[in-house]
């Protein structure tokens, strides 16, 4: 169909990948349970962005340029690396903030507006920089692109769609899970505290991860 060889191993594969816990999925999740469900798809829809990009570029060779280009590589890793450090220690800082003002009047404990956090920008960034996330993209769809077929860009065409609604699927169960934790987090201080510094942790996590990632 279209240039795309053996279509049920294709999403088989995909949805075991979607499912792997990330930063890009963490992070919306993050939103959701802060905010709610309208900035949390506004997180989602920088992760879609992100990861269209990244398809666009797997699709033009430019991801086997950084695959072979070990300097190119290093750059974007530890730029990924970095950002993911910066999210991280914002999230420890919010969290303490938390912890010491837990017992002030509400009013003052209001979380900050979604849209100077800007969850989009900072959820398509974190999509955008991941040198692993472009060599997957590669590595997989290659796999399953009919290399006679006359129109391969179309080829990744169908596979991005459905690496895209897969995704939006599973986003959209983080987003409404996420909100159910939201009343909880409003009325436990410390719960809000606590999970948000283990959101950092793990954000750290995904920055030794990536920094010290090989091409």
């Amino acid at each position: 169909m279209f240039g795309v060889i053996d279509l049920p191993t294709y999403l088989a594969g995909l949805i075991l990948i979607v499912l792997l816990p990330g930063p890009n999925s963490l992070y919306v999740l993050s939103v959701a349970a802060r905010r709610g469900v309208r900035p949390g798809y506004t997180a989602a829809a920088g992760v879609w962005c992100g990861d269209t990009v990244l398809m666009t570029l797997s699709a033009a060779g430019v991801a086997s340029l950084l695959q072979t280009n070990a300097v190119l590589f290093g750059i974007v890793k530890y730029a990924g690396a970095g950002y993911l450090t910066w999210l991280a220690i914002g999230m420890m800082r919010a969290a303490w903030g938390m912890w010491r003002h837990r017992r002030a009047a509400a009013v003052e404990e209001s979380p900050v507006p979604a849209a100077e956090e800007r969850p989009f920008r900072r959820a398509f960034v974190v999509s955008l920089l991941n040198p692993k996330a472009i060599l997957f993209f590669v590595a997989f769809f290659v796999q399953f692109v009919d290399p006679a077929y006359a129109y391969p860009a179309l080829s990744f065409v169908v596979l991005g769609a459905f690496a895209q609604l897969a995704s939006f699927l599973y986003l959209s169960a983080l987003i409404f899970g996420g909100t159910k934790l939201a009343a909880a987090f409003r009325r436990r201080k410390r719960l809000s505290a606590g999970a948000t510094s283990a959101a950092g942790a793990l954000f750290l996590g995904f920055a030794v991860k990536l920094s010290l990632a090989g091409s």
